[in-house]
């Protein structure tokens, strides 16, 4: 009787540092966890910055105005007198 109480004893000890082994385990890789989605959303805010930055360039450069000025400025373009203006119907 008593080997028997000594043994369900031993087995429940045994038990219950599995249990807390696992319970450190889970903690460790919830831990883990949480910093790579603290890195992920580090990413996720630094491209929602650089996509900001794209839509501002993207519409600097789609300005109607952009293509005239570039033309007067680098290209010394300028615009044709009126009557030097011929249009021609389809």
């Amino acid at each position: 009787m008593a080997i028997a109480r000594n043994i369900f004893l031993t087995a429940l000890v045994a038990m219950l540092l599995i249990s807390a082994i696992a319970v450190i385990y889970s903690k460790y890789e919830s831990r883990l966890l949480f910093m790579e989605i603290q890195k992920k959303e580090k990413e996720l805010d630094d491209y929602e910055v650089e996509w900001g930055r794209l839509q501002l360039e993207l519409t600097t450069l789609t300005e109607e105005n952009r293509v005239e000025i570039a033309a007067r400025q680098r290209l010394m373009l300028t615009l044709p007198a009126q009557d030097k203006i011929i249009y021609i119907k389809p």
